[in-house]
């Protein structure tokens, strides 16, 4: 298992849509288990393998960092089937550094996805899972939190990374 480095904001690649993974092989168990590790190191409840730069269709979640692994996720080719009833969240995201904002979400969707085993599950969550599962999977069709919010809080974050970035030449 290594750590890899997760892509920050305004990286191009952020902006891709992830590909179906064909084989659930031992290429994708390096891909998981590595980006298990880098979650965890961020540290993060979720991670999806556009943030580390691969095109696959891959996540990781575990929505209690409190007590590791006990409902961690790995979920392959996920997709939201279902959503009902509406949820304003404050999200923040390990590609859009040192931000947050209320975003609105689906309250529950039901996810169907692969897991590394090869079993085909189902997914029915609620609260913060259903918007750690929609969090990640936008970041799977190229979609970043910022993009759900208003034009004016994205361009106030990107005059703040400007800002950042000038400060440190």
């Amino acid at each position: 298992m290594a750590i890899r480095k997760i892509l920050q904001f305004p990286d191009p690649t952020l902006k891709q849509r992830a590909v179906d993974v064909a084989n659930i092989d031992g290429t994708i168990d390096t891909l998981v288990n590595d980006m298990i590790e880098t979650m965890y190191d961020a540290p993060g409840v979720g991670l999806a393998a556009t943030q580390v730069g691969s095109g696959d269709r891959v996540v990781v979640i575990d929505p209690d960092p409190e007590n590791r692994g006990n409902e961690q996720l790995r979920l392959i080719n996920p997709v939201i089937t279902e959503r009902e009833g509406s949820i304003i969240w404050e999200e923040g995201c390990l590609s859009v550094v040192d931000y947050t904002e209320r975003v609105k979400r689906a309250n529950r969707v039901l996810v169907k996805a692969w897991t590394p085993d090869q079993r085909e599950i189902e997914i029915d969550a609620e609260g913060f899972l259903a918007v750690a599962l929609q969090h990640e999977i936008d970041h799977l069709d190229g979609k970043l939190f910022i993009d759900r919010i208003s034009a004016l809080k994205r361009d106030i974050y990107k005059r703040k990374l400007k800002k950042l970035a000038n400060s440190k030449l």
